[in-house]
């Protein structure tokens, strides 16, 4: 499975997606509020420096805030970063809700479109090559395969590169990690009956082919076919108990 770093995760790290994972899920509510430092190391068993460490790195993302003499609490999912590449990892690591799912489709048929119509004008040969690769190493080990999924991350990394949009760019991590979910979300129960390969072709055909039209076109027919490849998965049930929220 897609994962937010190839290196393993440091301790305070390990803690904060462990809480992070509960909180995204549902296990532990909107409106909770933590337990305190000590208890929690010690009931984790870290030091209590590590749990602080865990604690910031959980509010740098949105999802829980700190105030003096009241405590850590999980904030509203109106103030998560949801771009965020381990929050989104961590969405997809449990069974995320249809909402969230049709909302990371919206979001990417905004977006991928129009970033493929510039680069069909911007894009360099280096792009072409860096997607050519990708597409070769897709075709190769397929999607079904860790390989191929990398390759695929790669290929829409490179085309919101390729736009040559500084804004734009900045979302390359969060729609590389939705990308790599979503592939991942579609193969859990039986491999993809339909071959999405293709449709990258014609994506790259028309980027190289310097045809705006024709790259937005396509981009959208790839989008539009993943969403309908998701929505017809079968999919893997269970989700964790809610932590109830405290009245503290």
């Amino acid at each position: 499975m897609p994962r937010s770093s190839a290196l393993p995760l440091r301790l305070h790290g390990k803690l904060a997606r462990d809480l992070g994972l509960q909180i995204v899920s549902g296990a532990i509510e909107t409106g909770v509020l933590l337990e305190t430092e000590l208890a929690a190391s010690e009931r984790h068993q870290v030091s209590r420096a590590a749990y602080r460490e865990a604690v910031r790195i959980l509010a740098a993302k949105g999802l829980v805030e700190s105030r003096p003499k009241v405590g850590t609490r999980v904030t509203a999912r109106e103030k998560w970063h949801l771009l965020d590449p381990d929050v989104l990892s961590w969405m997809f690591e449990s069974e995320p809700a249809e909402h969230v799912l049709e909302s990371l489709f919206e979001l990417r048929m905004i977006v991928e479109p129009e970033a493929a119509a510039l680069a069909a004008q911007r894009r360099t040969s280096e792009h072409l090559e860096r997607m050519s690769r990708s597409l070769a190493a897709m075709t190769e080990h397929s999607l079904a395969t860790e390989e191929g999924r990398i390759a695929d991350r790669e290929f829409h990394a490179t085309l919101l590169v390729a736009s040559d949009n500084p804004f734009l760019r900045t979302l390359t991590s969060s729609i590389s990690t939705a990308v790599s979910w979503t592939t991942v979300l579609k193969q859990r129960v039986r491999p993809l009956v339909r071959d999405p390969i293709p449709d990258h072709q014609r994506v790259f055909d028309a980027i190289a082919a310097r045809n705006p039209t024709a790259a937005r076109e396509a981009m959208s027919k790839l989008v539009e076919l993943a969403l309908f490849d998701t929505r017809n998965a079968p999919r893997a049930h269970g989700r964790a108990t809610p932590r109830k929220a405290s009245k503290s």
